[in-house]
């Protein structure tokens, strides 16, 4: 049987940045957040801090929350790692394909 290692607190954080993506004009407000998470006020408050703290989300001029522009710099680190792969796996199919006197099997017929 395995340990369970969820923690309540740290579940309902990924369930906030999901629920304030999509929310990046407008944001949406503490006891929007709240209800959606099922929780109080003072708690969504202290998960949307704890966010902000960490770079990941940021209060509009009206008070509102969204999510900041951190996201999408891992979201580019993430896709320039996926090129960087896909190139590498590209370069080595087709270096052992050249050596085998074969087209390698990802290389543009």
């Amino acid at each position: 049987m395995s340990a369970d290692y969820t923690n309540a607190g740290q579940q309902r954080l990924l369930q906030l940045i999901d629920l304030l993506a999509g929310h990046e004009l407008q944001g949406l407000a503490n006891v929007e957040v709240a209800s959606a998470l099922r929780c109080t006020a003072p708690t969504a408050l202290r998960d949307l801090n704890n966010l902000r703290t960490a770079g990941w989300a940021e209060q509009t001029p009206q008070g509102r929350w969204r999510l900041a522009p951190h996201v999408i710099e891992i979201s580019e680190r993430y896709a320039a790692g996926v090129r960087a792969n896909v190139q590498g796996l590209l370069d080595t199919t087709q270096r052992y394909g050249q050596a085998a006197g074969i087209r390698g099997m990802f290389a543009p017929h």
